[in-house]
C-alpha cells in the first residue's frame, strides 16, 4: 500500500468502516510511513474535538409550540398523516435501491482513482529505472547520432509509434541518439539528450500510463519526472537536472510537437 491509497482511507480507518484486512493494511502502512502517521494523528485530534464540541442546540420554543400543537392534532387527523408519512413497499426497497447505486458509484470511483494512481506509480518507478540502467556504459544508445534524420527512421519497426526526434541543439539541449527500451513490459522509444553533463531520456509510446494534457510533475529517487500526452503520444521526460530546467525542455519538445509537420 502506498501513500495515495493510505490517505483515501484514512478517514475510514477513524470511524471504524474498514474490514479487518484492510485495516490492518492501512495501520502498518501508518506504522512504516511518519508522513501518514502525522496525517493520522491529526485527523483523529480533529475527530475527538469535533465529537466533544457542543455542536447540539436546543430547540426554539416556537418550534416546540408548533409540535405541540400537531400532538393535540385529531385522532383521524394523526392517522391520515401517519399514512401519508408511511413509505410503502416499493418506495422502501426504490430507496434501498437507489443508496445501494450510489454507494457501489462513490466505491467504484474510490477504488478506480487508486487503480490509476497506482498504475502511474508504476508506470513512473519503471522509467525511473530505465533511466537509471541507461546510465550503465554501453546502455545509453543503439543509435548515436545528432542528426534526428538519421535516429527517427532507425525506430521503423522497431516501436508501433513514430516518436518524435527534435534537434534542440540551438536551445542547450543536444541530441545524442536513441534507443529502444522496455516499460510495463512492452517497446518504447528512448530519445537521448545532453544538457551540459545530465542525460535528459525523452520516452515515447502510444500507451504509458494515465492521460495527462498538461505535464504531471514527480520525483522519484532524486530523479525529475515530466508526464504529458500530446498528439496521441504518451511522452516522460526524465533526468538529474533541476527540474526548471526540466520543464523548458518539455515546453521546447510540446511547443516543436504543436507546429505543422516540416516539409525538409
Amino acid at each position: 500500500m502506498n501513500c495515495n491509497e493510505s490517505e483515501i482511507l484514512l478517514h475510514a480507518l477513524i470511524d471504524g468502516e474498514l474490514d479487518a484486512g484492510h485495516a490492518r493494511e492501512v495501520e502498518t502502512h501508518v506504522a512504516g510511513c511518519p508522513g501518514c502517521g502525522e496525517k493520522l494523528a491529526a485527523f483523529r485530534t480533529m475527530h475527538d474535538v469535533m465529537t466533544a464540541a457542543p455542536l447540539k442546540e436546543a430547540a426554539p420554543a416556537h418550534l416546540r409550540n408548533r409540535i405541540e400543537a400537531l400532538m393535540a392534532t385529531p385522532p383521524s387527523r394523526v392517522v391520515s398523516i401517519r399514512q401519508f408519512m408511511q413509505p410503502t413497499r416499493r418506495s422502501f426497497f426504490g430507496g434501498f435501491a437507489m443508496g445501494s447505486v450510489l454507494s457501489a458509484a462513490v466505491a467504484a470511483s474510490v477504488v478506480l482513482t487508486v487503480v490509476r494512481k497506482d498504475q502511474e506509480q508504476t508506470i513512473a518507478d519503471e522509467v525511473v529505472s530505465a533511466h537509471i540502467r541507461s546510465l550503465q556504459a554501453g546502455h545509453l544508445m543503439d543509435v548515436e547520432t545528432s542528426d534526428r534524420h538519421t535516429v527517427k527512421p532507425w525506430f521503423n519497426g522497431r516501436v508501433d509509434v513514430a516518436p518524435p526526434v527534435i534537434d534542440l541543439t540551438a536551445e542547450s539541449f543536444t541530441l545524442l541518439g536513441g534507443r529502444l527500451d522496455y516499460v510495463d513490459g512492452e517497446p518504447v522509444a528512448a530519445i537521448v539528450y545532453q544538457r551540459r553533463k545530465h542525460v535528459i531520456n525523452l520516452f515515447v509510446a502510444q500507451h504509458l500510463g494515465p492521460k495527462h494534457p498538461r505535464p504531471n510533475a514527480k520525483s522519484i529517487q532524486g530523479y525529475n519526472c515530466r508526464h504529458w500526452t500530446e498528439n496521441g503520444l504518451d511522452l516522460w521526460a526524465v533526468s538529474d537536472i533541476v527540474g526548471d530546467e526540466l520543464d523548458e525542455f518539455v515546453q521546447k519538445i510540446a511547443g516543436s510537437l504543436r507546429q505543422p509537420p516540416s516539409t525538409t
